[in-house]
């Protein structure tokens, strides 16, 4: 009889930026007392009226997660849908992120430049990314191509990690909330249940918390106690470029050094 086999867990972190800074760090005090690593997903372009390069005390924070094990990844430039592209992949973008979705309908040259300037801001801040995750999980064709000609080595999709080297997948589907509405006790339902048996079949389990959840106590709440299930029953958590890199789970890098230490950036 084959042995089922270990199952992961990735927890990122969304939309890391100035205007979330408060929120940013509550969630990773969060993650912090249950001893995990999380994907920061950092948005370094204007967005709220603010850039990473207005907050170099966020900068400084983001930093020192990195050397303790944490990872930054690309979330866009400025998270925000244009008017670029075909109409029909920017009305999917905004029936399904809200019109957050910045490359769902983007050509590759106009993802390039995107992807350029948003890697030199992080680089200008001190920080680096190798994958990436597109606002709304959508990303166009031409946007793939960019990425690959660019030299990420991955990229996340509400199914799963896309290892742009190897072409492999990772298949998992991302877990999430939407604060407010009818659909929102649903929600926290699925999360519960798609992790259990995600966990049980020893499969790739992702959750992805935003600073809006943190509106919503239950929600915080809800998404802890998941964390927690996924653990007790044997989940080992790593980052996604952990995943992409092939590593085996319960060989983090979390535990080496001293954990972070936190306060809101600027507070």
């Amino acid at each position: 009889m084959l042995a089922r086999a270990t199952p992961r867990l990735v927890v990122s972190v969304h939309d890391v930026a100035p205007a979330t800074a408060e929120q940013t760090v509550q969630w990773c005090s969060d993650v912090d007392s249950l001893g995990i690593p999380v994907s920061l997903l950092v948005i370094p372009g204007v967005w709220r009226a603010m850039r990473l390069a207005d907050a170099p005390d966020l900068a400084r924070l983001l930093a020192q997660r990195v050397r303790h094990g944490d990872e930054i990844v690309l979330h866009g430039l400025t998270h925000a849908a244009g008017p670029a592209g075909p109409r029909y992949r920017r009305a999917v973008g905004h029936l399904v992120a809200r019109g957050a979705a910045e490359f769902a309908a983007l050509d590759e040259g106009e993802a390039r430049r995107r992807l350029r300037e948003g890697r030199a801001a992080l680089e200008r801040a001190g920080l680096r990314a190798f994958g990436f995750t597109p606002p709304g999980w959508l990303a166009s064709p031409g946007a793939v191509a960019a990425l690959a000609a660019e030299g990420f080595t991955y990229l996340t999709t509400h199914r799963g990690l896309h290892d742009l080297r190897t072409r492999r997948t990772h298949p998992g589907f991302a877990l999430s909330h939407r604060p407010g509405g009818f659909g929102e006790g649903l929600g926290v339902a699925l999360m519960r249940r798609v992790a259990q048996r995600s966990t049980a079949r020893g499969g790739l389990i992702r959750i992805a918390l935003h600073p809006d959840d943190l509106s919503r106590p239950g929600l915080r709440e809800a998404t802890l106690r998941t964390i927690e299930a996924v653990l007790a029953a044997g989940g080992r958590a790593m980052t996604y470029g952990d995943l992409a890199a092939g590593e085996q789970p319960g060989r983090s890098r979390w535990r080496r050094g001293e954990p972070a230490q936190h306060g809101v950036p600027g507070g």
